[in-house]
């Protein structure tokens, strides 16, 4: 048999969401012939974010787990809004998640001809007919959810008229907003989409694939469900916001007579601190708000990728967070925890100071350079180790050193004793200040040099380990410290005279100068290191050979978390 069903619990230890529950009661009664045909429809209209990522992974990933097929079908019904440069973005998104639609790209532009085709089986069957009615004037008479509809004086047109207007428009005889093909449904429906919804409208302008051989343009709602019967997909899957959709869906396929996909609605990904509008990303994007499309703040699958989030980790959060019936909101925490989960097997550690003060140990020879063993990552043995220069002068954290520490202070304060991650043990003697504005700008410190890490004699133990770089071997680096675009967790819930934008978080970018470990001087863009008790960071496409420039993918605990628990 060619879908074979596998309880889910022995494949996975996990209990099927309701999608499969559907699909699974459809193959056990041959439905569609035990087929299982997906698909991921998008708008080229903008760039994909984590939301679709989301949806990418249900549908392919339903597609191979039944073995089954998924098409990647780009519903370019709109030329205004529509671009080449979003076609091959979400071309290359998708692939980057790490799916393949093989052979099966397709357009709803494709299907132009067949559309126009059905709207004429309308036509004719007296369901459709041309309305001379403004934009203004069909929204002014459509009603409300509580009060009905007025019917077009258009509305009766006759067949004959209706057949020879609808070819007119397609013969580019009438300007932009002057007629628009109409269905003929119901203006008392309580269903808003039911109300004689607008099927065609003029629209001179290039399409990006059929160029200017159309000026007429169908609307979403009419090609998205016959694009899906025309690809005879089996589980149409959208979001719930289309719920109430499917039934004009349902009675385009009834009254054109065709094959009829079935519809299943899921809940859309709601991420907190992030807005997941297209529109509002675009508006970021157009008022320079955000670098672009891929800054690493945007929750844009681009901008996920040039902040070093992994296909490996989007896929794992898409996995955890599931499938629900119901709107909820997720807490970004968990997109950051799976990042955290993938980074830890897989980065390289290395060892970065992004707020340096130096120390000076005073006991050390001059000039003699010791290279000190380290391994890349304690996670994977098979990454071996690597050999980091160390000297009498090093950089440490500033937030490393405090003066007058409370209790509890495990790191280096005068008279203390902390261990040098992977070299010595050595003990602050004194301090030097800059006399005009009291910082301090050196730390010497003694060394103790039986306490060498991996020797045999090095047993004595400290609280504290500090990570650290030689002064003369760093490698300077532009490093950004990128957080949370918002500081509100749903911007989109505005208070009154405000909108989204007012809650962008003034901390969400920072940049410094940091002091690196040389053996970072080959690092290319989306190169992925965790430095050592700061973050897990990617080398940055805005790298060049004479400028390193890394950006922080997340920290390596939610901060967020307990700035929130403290407040």
């Amino acid at each position: 048999m060619e879908n074979q069903i596998i309880p889910e619990e022995e494949k996975t230890g996990r209990s099927l969401n309701f999608i499969e529950e559907i699909i699974e009661e459809d193959l056990k009664n041959n439905v569609n012939e035990g087929r299982v045909h997906t698909r991921f429809p998008p708008e080229p209209n903008g760039y994909l974010h984590i939301g679709h990522a989301k949806s990418i992974c249900l549908n392919f990933g339903l597609g191979k787990k039944y073995n089954g097929k998924t098409n990647l079908r780009f519903d370019d019904t709109n030329p205004v809004k529509e671009d080449v440069e979003y076609v091959d973005s979400i071309m290359e998104d998708v692939r980057w998640l790490g799916f393949d639609w093989e052979d099966r790209l397709f357009y709803a532009s494709d299907y132009f001809e067949q559309l126009y085709e059905y709207a004429v089986i309308l036509i004719r069957k007296g369901k459709a007919y041309v309305c001379d009615m403004s934009a203004e004037e069909i929204s002014e008479t459509r009603g409300t959810p509580t009060r009905p509809g007025k019917e077009s004086p258009y509305r009766n047109r006759s067949v004959e008229e209706n057949l020879d207007l609808f070819a007119r428009m397609r013969a580019d005889e009438f300007p932009d907003g002057t007629r628009v093909l109409r269905a003929k449904i119901d203006m008392t429906s309580p269903n808003m989409h039911m109300r004689d919804p607008i099927l065609y409208r003029i629209l001179h302008a290039t399409h990006h694939r059929t160029g200017d051989a159309w000026c007429i343009y169908p609307m979403y709602d009419f090609a998205h469900g016959q694009s899906d019967s025309i690809e005879r997909i089996t589980h149409s899957i959208c979001t719930l916001e289309f719920e109430v959709h499917r039934p004009l869906y349902d009675w385009f396929i009834r009254e054109i007579g065709i094959y009829a996909p079935r519809q299943i609605e899921f809940a859309r990904l709601n991420l907190s601190y992030t807005v997941m509008s297209k529109r509002k990303l675009l508006e970021l994007v157009q008022q320079n708000l955000v670098t672009g499309w891929d800054d690493p703040r945007m929750p844009t699958v681009c901008g996920l990728r040039r902040r070093g989030y992994t296909p490996e980790s989007i896929r794992n959060f898409a996995d955890t967070i599931g499938v629900a019936k119901r709107d909820n909101v997720i807490d970004v925490g968990l997109l950051e925890f799976c990042i955290r989960e993938d980074l830890n097997k897989r980065a390289d550690r290395i060892m970065a100071v992004i707020n340096p003060v130096k120390m000076i140990i005073d006991n050390y020879p001059e000039g003699l350079v010791e290279e000190m063993e380290a391994v890349n990552n304690p996670e994977d043995e098979s990454k071996g180790k690597r050999m980091v220069p160390f000297s009498r002068e090093i950089y440490i954290e500033r937030e490393d050193f405090m003066e007058d520490p409370p209790k509890k202070f495990f790191r280096l304060f005068p008279g203390g004793e902390v261990r040098l991650r992977s070299a010595y043990i050595v003990k602050c003697e004194s301090l030097v200040k800059d006399p005009q504005t009291g910082e301090i700008t050196e730390i010497h410190c003694t060394y103790d040099q039986e306490t060498r890490s991996g020797m045999p004699q090095s047993n004595r133990k400290v609280k504290g380990t500090l990570h650290w770089v030689s002064v003369n071997h760093a490698v300077e680096a532009e490093v950004r410290l990128y957080d949370r675009l918002f500081s509100k967790e749903n911007p989109d819930d505005a208070e009154e005279g405000k909108d989204y934008k007012d809650y962008l978080n003034p901390e969400s970018l920072k940049t410094v100068k940091g002091f690196i470990e040389p053996s970072v001087k080959k690092a290319v863009a989306g190169d992925k290191f965790q430095f050592e008790r700061l973050g897990y960071f990617v080398v940055d496409k805005d790298s060049a050979n004479d400028r390193l420039v890394f950006s922080r993918t997340v920290t390596l605990k939610d901060s967020w978390a307990r700035i929130e628990k403290n407040q």
